[in-house]
C-alpha cells in the first residue's frame, strides 16, 4: 500500500444517506477473495440497468465525473454488513479519500486498513462541498499531515483522525506491515522459548 500525507484529486457528489455495503458492492459480486476486479461492480444497481446498459441518470456516469478519486457522500456512509469488498470496490474504481458526516464503525475500519482516508466533517462543511461538486468540476485538496480539507477557492475545514490510523495511512501500513515492523524482536523472543 502507498501511503497517503498530500493528496488532491476531483471530486464526485452522492448526496445519499445511509448508503449501505450491499448498495457499494452488491452480494452477486462477493466471489473473489482477492481485492482486485471489484471496482467495476461499485453502486452497481445505480449506474446500470437491468440490462446492464449505464444509466444515464446515475451522476458517476456523468463524464465531468470520470476519473475522481474522492467521493462526499452523506450521513451513515457504509452502514449495512461488515463486508471488506465495500472499500475494495471503491478503490478499484479509483477512490481514494471518502468524506461523509458519519460513517459506519465497521466500514470506516475497514477503509484505513484498505488504504482509503475516510474524513468525517460536519454536516454544513459536506453541504458545502457537495454543492461545490454539483455545479462544477470541483477539486479538493487533503492533507492528512495538517488534517485539512481545502479548494481553490479558499474554503478549508480541519477534521480529527486517530493518530494510529494516521500513522498508518501516512506509511501505507497494514496491520501485518505493523506486525513486521517487529520482526527482530520476535525472533529474539522466539529464541528465548
Amino acid at each position: 500500500m502507498s501511503g497517503i500525507r498530500q493528496f488532491q484529486g476531483k471530486v464526485f457528489p452522492l448526496n445519499r444517506e445511509n448508503v449501505d455495503t450491499d448498495q457499494i458492492i452488491p452480494k452477486q459480486f462477493l466471489k473473489k477473495i482477492d481485492r482486485q476486479g471489484f471496482g467495476q461492480y461499485l453502486f452497481y444497481h445505480w449506474r446500470f440497468n437491468d440490462d446492464g446498459s449505464p444509466n444515464k441518470d446515475f451522476s458517476l456516469n456523468n463524464e465531468k465525473y470520470q476519473g475522481a478519486t474522492i467521493l462526499v457522500g452523506g450521513d451513515n456512509f457504509g452502514c449495512g454488513s461488515s463486508r471488506e469488498h465495500a472499500p475494495w470496490s471503491l478503490l478499484d474504481y479509483g477512490f481514494q479519500v471518502i468524506i461523509a458526516p458519519s460513517f459506519a464503525d465497521i466500514f470506516y475500519n475497514n477503509c484505513v486498513k484498505n488504504g482509503i482516508l475516510p474524513i468525517r466533517l460536519g454536516q454544513k462543511d459536506v453541504e458545502v462541498l457537495l454543492g461545490k461538486a454539483t455545479q462544477s468540476n470541483f477539486e479538493l485538496a487533503v492533507d492528512l499531515e495538517e488534517q485539512t480539507v481545502k479548494d481553490q477557492d479558499g474554503y478549508k475545514s480541519s477534521f480529527e483522525i486517530d493518530p494510529y490510523w494516521k500513522q498508518m495511512l501516512m506509511n501505507g501500513w497494514d496491520e501485518i506491515s505493523i506486525t513486521l515492523s517487529y520482526e527482530d524482536q520476535i525472533k529474539q523472543f522466539e529464541l528465548l522459548r
